[in-house]
């Protein structure tokens, strides 16, 4: 069973850049056909797609945030990183990572809390 973890600060500044951390366990992140998706939701809305990296490290970003966002990983770690820069309150949201495969995202990390506030 895969099992994922996001970790980060729970609070950054306005304008800093927001950086957070999905630990994969029970599965390799270059397993072929799985993709690994950055999704968040603030409060009161609903889920919004931030982009994924795939099994072999192609990436995909919502055209909303392409600008400010960037997901790497380090494989010897079966880790995904997500980067999103220049935050404002609005970024204000539980992040979650995602493993999908065939539009099915069938393994989720418990979200994080995070919170963009001076």
């Amino acid at each position: 069973q895969v099992l994922l973890q996001e970790s980060g600060p729970g609070l950054v500044k306005p304008s800093q850049t927001l950086s957070l951390t999905c630990t994969v366990s029970g599965g390799s992140i270059t397993t072929d056909y799985y993709y690994w998706n950055w999704i968040r939701q603030p409060p009161g809305k609903g889920l919004e797609w931030m982009g994924a990296i795939g099994y072999s490290g192609t990436t995909f970003y919502s055209p909303a945030l392409k600008s400010r966002t960037s997901i790497s990983r380090d494989t010897s770690k079966n880790q995904i990183t997500l980067q999103l820069s220049s935050v404002t309150p609005e970024a204000t949201a539980v992040y979650y990572c995602a493993r999908e495969r065939g539009y099915d995202f069938g393994s989720w990390g418990q979200g994080t809390q995070v919170t963009v506030s001076s």
